[in-house]
């Protein structure tokens, strides 16, 4: 049976803005979950800009995906941890730059820190295919 993915926005909850709020899953899917992916480059340098750490996130994000088979369009939810409420603006555009129209369902929290206290961004996934 071939994966079919279900989006659900109920009328009585007032409508999301790039994400959405249920997801349903059913057949043979393959499923994979994504730790936490930090404006950290391959080299290890860290961008001092909180937009270059979300670009970054996002890339390392699409570099995992990509190595399972997978794209964005395979994700079907998101948690994404920010340190800074300003940075709010720029994480929606970037989202909207590698989202789209495919809008998974999504968490977002304000924290006080990451694991290095340079990171702004963390953003972990599910994918299914």
């Amino acid at each position: 049976m071939p994966v079919q993915i279900k989006r659900s926005n109920p009328p009585a909850v007032r409508e999301p803005s790039g994400y959405t709020h249920a997801i349903e899953i059913t057949g043979a899917a393959r499923r994979l979950i994504v730790s936490g992916q930090v404006g950290m480059a391959l080299d290890g340098t860290i961008p001092n800009s909180g937009e270059a750490q979300i670009g970054q996130a996002f890339a390392n994000l699409r570099a995992v995906l990509s190595d399972n088979g997978m794209s964005v369009e395979n994700i079907v939810k998101t948690t994404v941890f920010l340190t800074d409420r300003e940075l709010l603006a720029a994480f929606r555009t970037a989202r909207g730059a590698v989202f789209g129209d495919h809008a998974p369902a999504s968490t977002l929290l304000f924290v006080a820190g990451l694991a290095d206290p340079r990171f702004v961004v963390e953003i972990e996934a599910e994918a299914v295919a």
